[in-house]
């Protein structure tokens, strides 16, 4: 039974809020054995050494990610969250070449849509695609759209070094706008080139790839990827396109007005600013980063009916999300909108 949440709208009237959360995983054991390998290593020291330096709540990490059923809603039903929609755990397919991305793509989708089937009212999804196979990609993501009903696609970050600025990969906005669905731009980690050079230093192994990847390295390479995407013209090109990021923006909102100033239209030669990218072609979701002054920094910049309700499952913690969402200082109208409307907006869930 789903735990009652209220929301307080006028004269004292409560009604209970709906939650639709956007940067929920999983996985599947064909994943897990492929390019989430890592994952299972740290699930597995997370139980069997407490002194690994992996939080501990990870020993559970693969039967969170590969539970698309009962269990699962059970632990949404216990911290009122009404639906999840799913993407395949980073680092997705992005780093996997031909044959072998197409199959793991397909694989996945096929698995969640088996498992939206059996829980419409509560599950929703992503498609994973093949993207360093933009042809096999456009397919993959119109066949789950259109067969599967899914909300767009995840992509997390670069293929291989290759960002999607290159117009190699401009056939998968061009059906995404086509399709009427966002593309959810995940993190993932630095190309290593970048890594050695900025990640490895005089401190410990430990803070090097915390540095590169959670820490830091994250959310800038997807600040750095969005502002890449906004100028070659993407935007220009497919003016209804629409990107979704996570963690209240990526640094972004900070520097909304700074990259005005440094950006002129005279030199990227955009129809618009670079402001104007950021608050007509980007939605930003929390995805587990529960801090009230990035989140009121976020709002000033983009407004309110940009921002969307994730938790970040099973990496943050459900819990903590949605005593977040409470505590956020908007009013009922606006909490709303970020709970649930927003999304109901962009998804047409």
């Amino acid at each position: 039974m789903l735990k009652s949440r209220s929301a307080e709208l006028s004269n004292g009237v409560f009604h209970t809020m709906r939650t639709i959360a956007l940067e929920e995983h999983y996985a599947t054991p064909a994943f897990l054995d492929g390019p989430g390998q890592d994952f299972k290593a740290m699930a597995k020291a997370a139980r069997e050494n407490k002194n690994s330096g992996i939080p501990t709540r990870f020993a559970n990490l693969v039967d969170q990610l590969t539970d698309l059923g009962e269990k699962r809603i059970a632990e949404m039903d216990a911290e009122g969250i009404d639906v999840q929609v799913l993407s395949l755990n980073s680092p997705g397919t992005e780093q996997l070449l031909g044959e072998e991305a197409i199959k793991l793509a397909r694989e996945s989708n096929d698995s969640l849509a088996d498992a939206i089937k059996r829980n419409p009212k509560r599950l929703a999804g992503f498609a994973a695609i093949p993207t360093a196979v933009p042809e096999r990609a456009v397919e993959e993501l119109e066949r789950t759209v259109k067969e599967y009903h899914f909300k767009g696609a995840l992509i997390n970050g670069h293929c291989s070094g290759r960002y999607l600025d290159d117009n190699s990969f401009w056939p998968i906005f061009d059906r995404a706008q086509e399709l009427g669905v966002p593309i959810y731009l995940h993190p993932t980690r630095p190309p290593q080139q970048v890594v050695n050079s900025y990640y490895v230093g005089n401190f410990p192994e430990a803070v090097s790839r915390q540095l590169s990847i959670a820490a830091w390295g994250w959310h800038i390479e997807t600040a750095v990827h969005v502002i890449r995407i906004i100028a070659s013209g993407v935007f220009d090109k497919y003016p209804k396109l629409q990107l979704v990021i996570g963690h209240l923006g990526e640094g972004l909102p900070f520097m909304v007005e700074r990259l005005d100033q440094n950006l002129s239209m005279q030199m990227t030669r955009l129809s618009r600013p670079f402001s104007s990218y950021l608050r007509e072609n980007i939605h930003y979701t929390f995805s587990g980063f529960n801090f009230i002054p990035t989140f009121l920094d976020l709002m000033m910049e983009v407004g309110v009916d940009r921002i969307m309700f994730s938790t970040d499952h099973p990496y943050a913690s459900m819990a903590e999300g949605r005593a977040f969402l409470d505590r956020i200082p908007v009013s009922p109208f606006d909490k709303e909108r970020i709970a649930h409307e927003n999304a109901e907006r962009l998804l047409r869930i």
